[in-house]
């Protein structure tokens, strides 16, 4: 696996468990930064699952589920911005974040499925 997408899903889970921390102490609010969190941190442990895949089938599947759940954390990001739970930095920092690991993931599926054929 491309050790550029590793590094970017380790960084983007230090910035969603930074952001709940912050959520958790300060906000007092747990429900959707619980919700972050899982789907957050969630990304890179499903790369982490990709590379012991039983085939290539199965690489592309996990993958495609890191993607969901960094759809899914692109979800929660919205509704704690726009809830007021987290400052513009913070959204559009992690956003951006996000965003790039989702573009890379898209990536990847295609190029997995590319070679799979």
């Amino acid at each position: 696996m491309d050790q550029g997408i590793k590094r970017k899903s380790r960084e983007f889970g230090v910035k969603v468990v930074n952001l709940h921390k912050q959520l958790t102490a300060h906000k007092k609010e747990s429900v959707m930064s619980e919700e972050l969190l899982r789907s957050g941190a969630g990304v890179g442990a499903d790369l982490v699952k990709a590379e012991c895949a039983m085939g290539r089938n199965d690489q592309i599947t996990r993958v495609h589920i890191a993607l969901q759940k960094c759809v899914e954390a692109k979800y929660w990001l919205e509704l704690l911005n726009d809830t007021a739970y987290i400052t513009e930095f913070e959204y559009n920092d992690t956003l951006k974040s996000c965003d790039e690991m989702a573009k890379l993931l898209v990536v990847m599926i295609k190029t997995l499925r590319a070679v799979n054929q």
